[in-house]
């Protein structure tokens, strides 16, 4: 596998690579029970969920996406979304009637978070070595809500804090990032670990971010699992046949079979803890083989990049390859860049995650997660 090849762009990507399902519902049908309840959102992750926190992070060589044509659909200009428009948390956000949720290191964001603020940081991983220096990790994520924290009941006294805290939805994207680094470099961490043992010490650390949220007052989680990121346009561009790269295959399912059974050992040792945890893989993978059943022309190619299906991370032309091509509709493609979703894809996504059946989502999904006070 021309693992040297990826190696070339890798250093310009941080992947985290989403899912998409199809759209099950209408946006009309997007409200709370009772429209008086007010639950804020607070979302920890990866570039899938980054909205623009990237933009400020003191580093070189920090992975962004605040240059064309990102953002060209839904907000005119880029904002620091790895899309072409709005990303899930903005959806969530809607359906919760919430307003967009600022980055927590945005300047001037005057410090009010009763309606939540979003953390996370494309490139992100759970563990501190992923991505070094370069991004915002899972700990240093857990550090800023624990400011958030101190700030809502310096605001809001301790009561009002508390109540906040503890109707909350937390929403996490994060892992993909931990196992796609290690792989593409030739890391001595899956040489001086077992798979089991690599995907412990990854989970473990999420587990860890979990319990001090549920210490701090937190007991409504919302996960996104890995899914395929074998497939992506990235991976696909990588082999000769232009399918999928199994080599990464056994990490994701590894992954993801481990995670669930700790939320289920969560849930049963801590009182009033609840979750919402998606089977990203078997759904993307029928979307992926059949985009038309969900309303794309392209499964498999970016709308933007170059390259066999476009899987060159070069969109935008400054990531060190400033040829790129980019597709007169984005609305076509479930994929924006060589392993990020757009606009429509991302709508599809967070639709599934606020209603979708236990069989995709479960026990619980983001509006019954939302609703209970």
């Amino acid at each position: 596998m021309a693992l040297g090849f990826l190696m070339n762009y890798y250093l310009f990507l941080h992947v985290a690579v989403f899912i998409l399902f199809p759209n099950s519902s209408h946006a009309a049908d997007h409200h709370l029970a009772n429209s008086n309840k007010h639950v804020a959102l607070f979302v920890f992750g990866d570039s899938i969920f980054d909205v623009g926190n990237n933009n400020y992070i003191n580093s070189t060589t920090r992975t962004q996406a605040n240059f064309w044509p990102y953002g060209e659909t839904f907000f005119n200009h880029p904002t620091g979304r790895f899309s072409d428009g709005r990303l899930i948390p903005d959806f969530i956000t809607e359906y919760a009637k919430l307003p967009l949720l600022p980055p927590y290191k945005q300047p001037g964001n005057n410090h009010q978070y009763s309606n939540g603020v979003n953390f996370a940081s494309a490139g992100a991983g759970a563990l501190v070595q992923t991505h070094q220096g370069r991004v915002i990790d899972l700990n240093m994520q857990l550090i800023y809500f624990k400011n958030v924290k101190k700030v809502l009941k310096q605001d809001m006294g301790e009561t009002k804090a508390k109540k906040i805290l503890s109707t909350a939805v937390y929403l996490f994207s994060i892992g993909s990032n931990d196992y796609l680094f290690p792989f593409v470099t030739n890391s001595s961490f899956f040489q001086l670990n077992s798979p089991e043992d690599y995907a412990k010490m990854v989970i473990g650390n999420i587990t860890d971010v979990i319990k001090e949220i549920y210490e701090a007052g937190g007991r409504k989680f919302a996960f996104v699992s890995l899914g395929p990121l074998d497939c992506v346009p990235l991976a696909r561009v990588l082999n000769p046949t232009g399918e999928c790269l199994q080599e990464i295959r056994a990490l994701i399912k590894l992954h993801n079979t481990a995670f669930s059974k700790v939320l289920t050992k969560l849930e049963m040792q801590r009182q009033g803890f609840k979750y919402s945890n998606f089977d990203f893989y078997n759904s993307a993978t029928d979307m992926m083989e059949n985009p038309s059943k969900y309303g794309f022309k392209d499964g498999k190619s970016a709308c933007c990049g170059s390259g066999p299906y476009r899987g060159v991370n070069s969109c935008g032309g400054k990531r060190g390859v400033k040829e790129y091509e980019l597709c007169s509709n984005p609305s076509d493609y479930i994929f924006f860049d060589a392993a990020h979703p757009t606009e429509k894809a991302n709508e599809q996504l967070a639709q599934q995650m606020w209603s979708a059946a236990p069989s995709i989502v479960g026990p619980y999904n983001l509006e019954a997660l939302f609703e209970q006070v």
